[in-house]
C-alpha cells in the first residue's frame, strides 16, 4: 500500500498526488492548448501595459507553455483558472492568471509578484 504522500505520477510542476487531481487536471487542459490561440481579457492588457510592469504577448505565452501551475481554482465562478509562474525578459518572475476554455486560453491576469507577499521562489503565498 502507497502512503498518502507518496507520489503516484510526473506532471509539469514535478511529483503529484491523489489530493493534487485537480491540479493535474488543468495541466492536461492547459498542455491540450500550447502553441494555441490565447485571448488576453481588458483586465489582462491593463495589468500588462502598466509603465512599471510592460509585460509582453510573448513572455505571457512563455509562460503558459513553459511555466508552472502553482495554484488551482476549480471553483471558480467564471470556470476553472489556475496561476501560473514563469519568467520573463531577465529571468523576472512573472505570474499567470489564465482559463483554459474549447478553443482557446483565456489571459485574465498577468503581473510581476511581489517579493513581499511570496516565498519559495514566487510559488508560495506568504501568511498575512
Amino acid at each position: 500500500m502507497r502512503p498518502k504522500h507518496m507520489a503516484i505520477a510526473e506532471s509539469l510542476c514535478g511529483p503529484y498526488n491523489k489530493i493534487m487531481v485537480k491540479g493535474r487536471e488543468i495541466e492536461e487542459k492547459l498542455r491540450a492548448l500550447r502553441g494555441g490561440r490565447l485571448l488576453f481579457l481588458p483586465h489582462a492588457i491593463q495589468q500588462m501595459t502598466r509603465p512599471e510592469r510592460m509585460i509582453s504577448r510573448q513572455e505571457v505565452r512563455n509562460v503558459v507553455e513553459q511555466g508552472e501551475v502553482i495554484e488551482d481554482y476549480a471553483g471558480d465562478v467564471r470556470g476553472h483558472s489556475c496561476l501560473m509562474l514563469g519568467f520573463g525578459t531577465d529571468r523576472r518572475p512573472i505570474h499567470v492568471v489564465c482559463a483554459p476554455k474549447s478553443e482557446y486560453l483565456a489571459i485574465i491576469t498577468a503581473y510581476l509578484p511581489n517579493p513581499d507577499e511570496w516565498s519559495g521562489g514566487y510559488r508560495v503565498r506568504k501568511k498575512p
